[in-house]
């Protein structure tokens, strides 16, 4: 018990560290000036878009888990994902992190083993990503249409060309679980024996058993699909509601585009894409003739949204999930 005590307060320390340095990286003073500039009622519209968003991205993920786990519930999932944007927009990387934080609720609350926990993560993942890339495939489009990339050079349209590509994979990947072919279990088959240890193995049996979930559950992978698709739409739509509240007028295919700048900045290896987003804005909107201020409250907007609910989220992920005691309903049927 003292070394979980332990563990949960080295837990919430880390937490809060990361929380205080976003917050004093974040330019606090200007973001007030923006929301100043806003009504309240606005804010409370785009609050509510927001718990749109992050309903229907539970939602995916409570439609994996409970296909098999009929007892599931959502909203303790709810406050899971949350801890997940926490931990994934306060960290190094590209919006990634805190999956493991779902791999143990499962563990812990639905008695799922390792293997089958981190498979339904992995499902969860694979609709995620082909959402989001069938709106960034949008963006492309959107990209072209505009003409912000006019006059660039050969390797440029290259690079759209294999990012094209690239935003193919998870329709792929899904389509190849569900007629039983297994990409990453064949690229590490691929490695040979010596390279295969237990971590591979691990992958291979995760990646076996999201086959198995697509063969079997055809009509929960159509609602997972539809949900999905739902909360890309209203990630945009929100985008659109920023703009309009700051009285930025845009057509279609730019708002669009500015969207799509600001979703490749969260590629960055910062915390929150911190710069990058700031710096998508303002080349993006200045190109439609948006002044640099205006482009700047659209993002400090965002970033406004983003520390709220990540601080919920750290709030939550130190709050309840490292519980001491042991798994619900242990399930020993699967490996």
């Amino acid at each position: 018990m003292n070394s979980r005590r332990w563990m949960r307060t080295g837990l919430i320390v880390a937490l809060a560290a990361l929380l205080y340095f976003a917050l004093r990286q974040a330019p606090m003073a200007e973001i007030g000036h923006v929301l100043a500039r806003i009504h309240l009622w606005q804010i409370a519209v785009l609050l509510a878009v927001d718990g749109l968003i992050y309903g229907l991205v539970t939602g995916r993920w409570w439609l994996v888990v409970r296909a098999e786990r009929p007892t599931a519930r959502f909203l303790p999932m709810l406050a899971v994902r949350l801890s997940v944007f926490g931990v994934s927009y306060f960290t190094i990387g590209p919006q990634i992190g805190g999956e493991p934080l779902q791999v143990l609720y499962l563990q812990r609350e639905q008695g799922l083993t390792y293997t089958r926990a981190t498979a339904s993560v992995i499902l969860d993942k694979l609709f995620e990503l082909l959402s989001n890339f069938v709106l960034l495939s949008f963006g492309l489009l959107a990209v072209f249409h505009s003409g912000i990339l006019r006059g660039s050079s050969a390797p440029s349209q290259l690079a759209i060309v294999i990012l094209v590509l690239v935003v193919s994979w998870p329709l792929a990947h899904i389509v190849l679980l569900r007629f039983g072919v297994y990409p990453i279990s064949v690229l590490i088959g691929l490695l040979g024996r010596r390279r295969r240890g237990k971590t591979a193995r691990f992958i291979q049996a995760a990646e076996h058993l999201a086959g198995q979930f697509c063969r079997r559950h055809t009509a929960s992978m159509a609602a997972i699909l539809g949900v999905s698709l739902l909360a890309a739409l209203a990630t945009v739509s929100e985008y659109a509601l920023i703009a309009s509240f700051l009285q930025i007028r845009l057509p279609f295919w730019a708002l669009v585009t500015a969207w799509t700048s600001g979703w490749l900045a969260f590629l960055a290896p910062l915390p929150g894409g911190l710069g990058a987003l700031e710096a998508s804005q303002v080349w993006t909107l200045g190109f439609y003739g948006i002044t640099a201020a205006a482009a700047v409250s659209v993002a400090l907007l965002m970033r406004a949204r983003d520390l709220l609910i990540g601080g919920v989220g750290l709030l939550l992920a130190g709050g309840a999930t490292w519980k001491p005691g042991h798994p619900k309903n242990t399930d020993n049927t699967y490996a």
